[in-house]
């Protein structure tokens, strides 16, 4: 193994790639066993000997989760089983059973076939890049993993428990204001046959709503099959045949939220950060008066928010590092404008139904139809082309780029210029008030690059 060229394991959300192919039983072993030792090594609050396991509702799932619980147990931990739950589920069980670690098994949105693997650590954050390099450190030391190898009454165990799934049920309710009830309200949750099937409506009908619940009757096969967070059209349609008050789409892991206001219309992401903010401030319950977006947030939700006094710092894309920018500046709200949003209150990651809780709390406070509410600003004009590049040089030595994008920043646009971390392309990225002058120069902007860059 050590001869064989090191290859990266982790991506921008833990490690994921098609089951069977990038995810055999023999690499989830080998992880599996890896992250055990990179645990046992690392200092922590508690030394319970334990490691959380949850999953979707991928068919190959049952291979995953059997080969991580192999390999857990054959380093020394006892493993706990949860079945299908949420992503943010894991997060928070972690932590509130005091295990050393949690691990969620789910490629997200992607299509069934695909799977992942996403690491927690004992306080429920996903782990830094740091980390994850100490684990790859581990996975190709082969001296390591056959050292670590225990016997006799030192292997552990593994056990399946069903009846956490109250514990996660609430405290996503405890999120919700004490006052308020969701009497009247009409929803249609579009669960995308993931792992929210069983949470999500019961949350949302244990609240008072009349809760339409579709795409909640995963097969192992239909998990993001046309249906959630990717695919709100189907949700949209439902709203306006139920004329139901508002619309959520949850991805895969439940840790997505997109959302159909009372006319059936997809509500921008942005907008949504935007809403949430606002309605956060209002409420005093904004720290520091200042959220986190990525750098993919448009130009003016970072204008909606200087208005209403509220300040934005950016970040790269990836929830994790939303939670890191919070964590920095001592924040508790962000998100993506793709759906992962970030109450730092009530949870460490991602949570599509604590977020859908607060969409409705601020509904019910304001009295204001959802079309209203969640559309506090228009758009500016974005433009974004993608160029396939035989070479990634660092952006600050090519020659006369730096100018450029300073006559755009001038100009009152934004610019955002990045390679892609999975591809041989560079995004480019323009956006302001006058699509004219977006459209020249983005234009200009990528005529520039494809002659330096080839």
């Amino acid at each position: 193994m050590g001869k064989e060229k090191r290859q990266k394991i982790f991506g921008t959300d833990g490690m994921r790639g098609k089951a069977g192919r990038f995810l055999t039983p023999y690499s989830v072993i080998r992880l599996g066993a890896s992250a055990g030792i990179y645990f046992q090594q690392t200092p922590k609050a508690i030394h319970s000997k334990r490691i959380l396991v949850g999953k979707d509702t991928r068919r190959s799932g049952y291979m995953v989760e059997n080969a991580l619980v192999s390999s857990l147990t054959s380093v020394g931990y006892d493993v706990i089983q949860i079945g299908p739950m949420p992503t943010p589920a894991i997060a928070f069980l972690t932590e509130d059973m005091r295990c050393d670690a949690g691990i969620m098994i789910s490629a997200s949105h992607n299509p069934f076939d695909d799977n992942g693997i996403k690491f927690f650590n004992h306080l429920g954050y996903k782990l830094d890049e740091d980390s994850e390099r100490r684990i790859e450190d581990n996975y190709y030391d082969e001296e390591l993993l056959n050292t670590s190898l225990k016997t006799g009454y030192e292997i552990g165990s593994s056990k399946r428990i069903d009846d956490v799934v109250g514990r996660y049920i609430v405290h996503i309710k405890n999120s919700f204001p004490k006052h308020l009830t969701l009497q009247g309200m009409r929803i249609v949750c579009d669960c995308a046959n993931g792992s929210a099937y069983k949470v999500a409506p019961t949350i949302f009908r244990e609240l008072g709503a009349d809760a339409i619940m579709i795409n909640d009757k995963p097969n192992g096969y239909n998990i993001n099959d046309q249906c959630g967070a990717m695919h709100p059209q189907i949700l949209a349609q439902e709203v306006k045949k139920y004329r139901a008050d508002i619309g959520f789409a949850l991805d895969g892991d439940a840790d997505r939220l997109v959302v159909v206001d009372n006319e059936g219309e997809v509500i921008n992401g942005d907008k949504l950060i935007g809403a949430l903010a606002l309605y956060q401030k209002q409420n005093n319950t904004l720290r520091g008066d200042k959220i986190v977006a990525t750098l993919m947030s448009n130009l003016a939700l970072e204008e909606f928010l200087k208005s209403h006094g509220i300040g934005l710092e950016r970040c790269n894309v990836g929830d994790k590092y939303v939670i890191e920018s919070m964590q920095k500046y001592n924040l508790n709200f962000g998100g993506e404008n793709s759906g992962h949003i970030i109450f730092g209150d009530y949870a460490k990651t991602g949570d599509g139904l604590v977020s859908a809780l607060q969409v409705l709390a601020y509904l019910k406070q304001s009295g204001k139809k959802s079309s209203l509410a969640l559309n506090p600003f228009k758009l500016y004009p974005s433009e974004m082309i993608n160029l396939s590049v035989s070479q990634k040089p660092p952006l600050e030595k090519i020659a006369g780029l730096q100018e450029m994008l300073d006559s755009i920043t001038k100009s009152g646009n934004r610019h955002l210029v990045r390679y892609s971390g999975t591809e041989n392309k560079l995004r480019i990225l323009v956006e302001g008030k006058n699509i004219k002058s977006v459209k020249t120069q983005i234009q200009d902007l990528a005529n520039f690059l494809a002659q330096k860059l080839g």
